[in-house]
Order: C-alpha cells, then sequence, then structure tokens
C-alpha cells in the first residue's frame, strides 16, 4: 500500500464509478520523518493499535488530538465516564494497559465510521456506500477543538455532527458489528443473505437483545429499535463485512473489540450472553 501511494497517489472509486486521485498524499512509514502534528486519525483496527502505541507520542504536539476510529468498544470506554466503573479497563481491547497510557483520555476525540468500503488493490479504495462521522469529546463537551475536528470533515465532504453522547453512538454502530460480522465470517454470507435467512436474522437479533440489555444498565438508550437496526443492514445489500473481507484475505480478524469486549461488559454488569458466547467461541476457533 505505501508503496502505491508514493507512486500513483491514493486512489477512491465512488460507489457511481467516478475516480479521485490524491496524488499530493505524503505517505511514509516513519513516525520520526512524519513528526508532531494537529490531528492524529487512528484509523486502524482495534488489535492492530496496541502494535504502534509506542511510537504514537511521535506524531503528538502539545495540543495534538487522537480522533479514534475502531469499531467495537473503544479502550477508553471507562475514561471519563463517571459512576462506579469509572478508570475501568476495558482488557479485551488494551490487555496490557500500554494503550491507555501511551494516548492519554485528554488527547482523544471519539468517532464512529459509517461509511462501508473495500480495499480492492494496493492504494486503491471502492467506497461502497454511507458518509458520517460523528465526533465526540468523552465528556459529552462541545469544546472548541472537537468543534474544529467537525469542521474539517465536513469541509471534505463527510457528514459529522458533534454529538454530546458518543457512547451511545459507539453502541449502535457496534450493535450491527456484533451481530453481523462475525455471523458473515461464520457463515461466508453477505449482510442481506443474513437478514433475509429466518434462522440468522433470529441469532442477530437474539444477540443485539443481550448485547442491548448491556448497553441499557450502562445508561445507554438506542435512538432506533432492533427491528429497524437489522432492515438498515439488510438495506445494505449484498456487501462482505470487513471480517470477512479479513477471513477471505487470510488477515487476523477484529474479534475481541467488536465481540469479546461486549461479553467482558457483560460480565461488567452481571449480564448473561449465551448467544454472544457461542458466536464468540466459533469466531476465535476460526481466528
Amino acid at each position: 500500500n505505501l508503496e502505491a501511494i508514493r507512486k500513483n497517489g491514493m486512489k477512491l472509486i465512488m460507489e457511481d464509478g467516478t475516480e479521485h486521485v490524491a496524488s499530493n498524499v505524503k505517505a511514509t512509514n516513519s513516525y520520526d520523518e512524519a513528526g508532531p502534528q494537529d490531528i492524529v486519525v487512528l484509523a486502524l483496527k482495534a488489535h492492530q493499535v496496541e502494535a504502534v502505541a509506542n511510537d504514537l507520542p511521535k506524531l503528538f504536539g502539545p495540543d495534538t488530538m487522537v480522533v479514534t476510529m475502531q469499531n467495537g468498544i473503544p479502550y477508553w470506554y471507562f475514561q471519563k465516564h463517571g459512576g462506579p466503573l469509572e478508570g475501568s479497563q476495558v482488557k479485551s481491547v488494551d490487555p496490557t494497559g500500554i494503550i491507555t497510557q501511551k494516548i492519554p483520555a485528554e488527547r482523544v476525540i471519539g468517532c464512529v465510521v459509517y461509511p462501508a468500503s473495500e480495499l480492492i488493490a494496493p492504494g486503491v479504495i471502492k467506497h461502497i456506500e454511507g458518509d458520517r462521522f460523528p465526533v465526540g469529546e468523552l465528556d459529552g463537551s462541545t469544546s472548541e477543538r472537537v468543534t474544529r475536528v467537525s469542521e474539517c470533515f465536513t469541509k471534505a465532504g463527510f457528514k459529522a455532527p458533534v454529538l454530546d453522547n458518543i457512547r451511545s453512538e459507539i453502541w449502535l454502530k457496534l450493535w450491527g458489528n456484533l451481530t453481523f460480522n462475525p455471523i458473515s465470517a461464520l457463515s461466508h454470507s453477505t449482510l442481506v443473505d443474513i437478514c433475509q435467512f429466518p434462522l440468522t436474522r433470529d441469532l442477530a437479533a437474539n444477540m443485539m437483545t443481550e448485547a442491548q440489555t448491556i448497553a441499557n444498565k450502562l445508561g445507554i438508550q438506542f435512538r432506533v429499535t432492533l427491528e429497524k437496526r437489522i432492515a438498515g443492514a439488510e438495506k445494505v445489500g449484498k456487501h462482505k463485512t470487513s471480517m470477512l473481507q479479513d477471513v477471505e484475505a487470510g488477515r487476523d480478524p477484529e474479534i475481541d473489540a467488536l465481540v469479546g469486549s461486549v461479553i467482558e461488559l457483560g460480565r461488567l454488569t452481571d449480564t448473561p450472553t449465551p448467544h454472544i458466547d457461542t458466536v464468540y467461541a466459533l469466531v476465535k476457533l476460526l481466528a
């Protein structure tokens, strides 16, 4: 990817077939060469973050913000959370605590990634659908800096509203990822197939019900119904989830942030998760 981007720039193929090439991109694999930045967009998968945690501070100046774009329960979930679980470590995402140590919550702007896309060749991304990147401070405030991030994304053509409860939005996205990603990886099926086959649709609904119970205990309310969330996934159509794409490409799939973390939060809130546990066991064995 790095070689391709250096040579040809970064190509984005839109859903209507139009192509954009960013040819003036400075691409590097050296944190030292990059140096301090205003904003660091952390777009790795959750299980890849620990590997870069020690080098990441080389990108930090005094006011550098880190916009975290990982799916699932983020490592910082209980930072600036309040209540009895304030400061708890999410061990399934940050087992050693190194990420929390190296990327402190003070720097973090939460973000939820809605677009679906595929890497179809080195340096070439095909956009499938979606343009929303809602952002938010961990304490729910509308700060000057989060407003700047929102404006920056908006000028780039995205929808990036500032939310006063980024965790609620994280759960809404996770509600689908937690279920459809592992089911698709295990069954090699697309979103529409899972939603239209009664047995897998029921399995997804059961997993989502367990997750909703956990979220509710943590003070989170979902702004859409379970059925509407499933209908939204069905509407995406013959899309392979990122976990299925990883399995087919022989890459390490993102399991613990999406599934293991929910089980961990289930234990913290005394919530049984039999359907999630079963799917987790199977997809871990697959990995």
